[in-house]
């Protein structure tokens, strides 16, 4: 009856948590009005949201701090070779090439969580899947209209290593879940992430602008509300999620991120829905429903 209802409740899970994703564009665009780069905004995210999974952890089970040295380069894969890598490709892919272009590169991650699995956990490709990747690669596609234009060699390899630093926390994540819990496997992959974005956001400019802010308070709570919205909630949802689904099925159900992000800018931002957008969020839906169809 468990793993019934695990079946049940995984996929939805996994959904949810790319919602929450989808609604990043509200904060990110909010916080950018601040005169924070997009780095900076990452190291504000993965930040405090390595603070908030620590006290979860520490409130929930503080025998959770303790990992074996062994397992030290596991979580600097998932941190800095995942989270701070991909991140890191995206927005470095969004400045030199246009928007939806370097989106459509971020969601080839299924492709590479698919190959990945069947190398290293020997997950079957089978037909279903292989119907539901191209139905979801081909929503994502129509749902960012890309255009094909603007894209360079640079900009072609740090959209796939987005994709592929986005696929691997699918990878490294079901790893890191066979010995450790959810909650030690976020607190110490965010926790190493964060660390590694000090390096590279410039943190005395950042605190600068902290300092100028006439509305301090605000901006504080943006920035928690920022990290709770849109890494704490999702990243633990999506690795709760990944104790009872394939990492490649994982894969595909989080296409629907882009669709949610284009109903919310069409709700928030009042950014119109063209046809083909209509039609590549039915796409995305139907790769869900193929997906979970036994």
């Amino acid at each position: 009856m468990n793993k019934l209802l695990d079946r049940k409740i995984g996929p939805l899970l996994i959904i949810i948590a790319a919602s929450f994703w989808g609604c990043m564009g509200i904060f990110v665009r909010t916080l950018s009005d601040f005169g924070f780069s997009a780095i900076q905004i990452v190291s504000i995210r993965i930040t405090l949201a390595a603070l908030f999974f620590s006290l979860i952890l520490f409130i929930k089970n503080r025998a959770g701090f303790k990992i074996s040295l062994r397992d030290i380069p596991l979580f600097l894969g998932l941190g800095v070779g995942s989270i701070l890598f991909f991140t890191v490709c995206y927005f470095s892919a969004i400045t030199i090439m246009p928007l939806s272009t370097a989106a459509i590169l971020l969601y080839t991650s299924p492709i590479w969580i698919m190959l990945m699995s069947a190398v290293l956990f020997h997950e079957k490709i089978n037909r279903q899947k292989i119907i539901a990747l191209a139905l979801a690669f081909a929503g994502c596609v129509l749902v960012s209209g890309i255009s094909g234009d603007g894209i360079t060699a640079v900009g072609l390899l740090l959209g796939i290593g987005s994709g592929v630093g986005y696929g691997l926390y699918s990878i490294l994540g079901t790893i890191a879940l066979r010995k450790y819990s959810p909650y030690t496997v976020t607190t110490y992959t965010f926790l190493i992430a964060a660390i590694g974005s000090w390096f590279i956001c410039r943190p005395a400019e950042a605190l600068s602008i902290f300092s100028k802010a006439t509305n301090f308070s605000g901006l504080v709570l943006l920035c928690f509300l920022t990290a709770l919205v849109t890494a704490v909630i999702p990243f633990l949802l999506y690795t709760l999620g990944l104790r009872c689904v394939e990492a490649s099925k994982a894969g595909i159900l989080a296409t629907v991120e882009p669709m949610v992000a284009t109903i919310v800018g069409i709700a928030y931002f009042s950014e119109s829905l063209t046809l083909l957008s209509g039609l590549g969020i039915f796409l995305i839906l139907s790769a869900v429903v193929i997906l979970n169809k036994r």
